[in-house]
């Protein structure tokens, strides 16, 4: 049975833009290749080899020819994108124009989202949840998502 990626671990990337990926993840179902590209809220997300398949069989049946959101939708995920493994140390590499974009400098966030991963500046990732994650503002947006307990 497939594991979900859940948690927040707080760590650093050196000056080479190598970090720690927790242990978790790295003894989940991650793998040994795996990618990374831009998310959402200028954060990055990594995804497993079964789940960036997942991911470009539902952007290949975009209507890129007869839609222009579409291929800009295609382009922010794919130009950027990047193959990665693990090295020996338990780190990953993450590309220059990766860490720019997420503005990624040394104190990180890396959150389990169910099938990804995220990897978020630590300033960034607390003022999200300052302004997205308080329990008032999740509760109020519940049936909006269709979510009910």
């Amino acid at each position: 049975m497939k594991r979900l990626f859940i948690g927040e671990y707080s760590h650093n990337i050196d000056a080479k833009g190598r970090m720690i990926l927790p242990a978790k993840f790295r003894k989940g179902d991650l793998g040994e290749i795996f990618y990374v590209t831009k998310g959402t809220e200028q954060c990055l997300f990594v995804y497993s080899r079964e789940e960036w398949a997942k991911f470009e069989e539902k952007l290949a049946s975009l209507p890129i020819t007869t839609n222009p959101q579409a291929g800009a939708f295609m382009r922010f995920f794919l130009s950027g994108a990047a193959e990665c493994e693990v090295d020996k140390l338990g780190r990953i590499n993450i590309p220059a124009h990766l860490r720019e974009y997420a503005h990624l400098e040394k104190d990180v966030k890396v959150l389990g989202v169910r099938s990804r991963i995220e990897i978020w500046d630590s300033a960034a990732w607390s003022e999200y949840c300052e302004k997205e994650i308080t329990l008032d503002h999740v509760i109020s947006s519940m049936g909006s998502i269709g979510m009910d307990f």
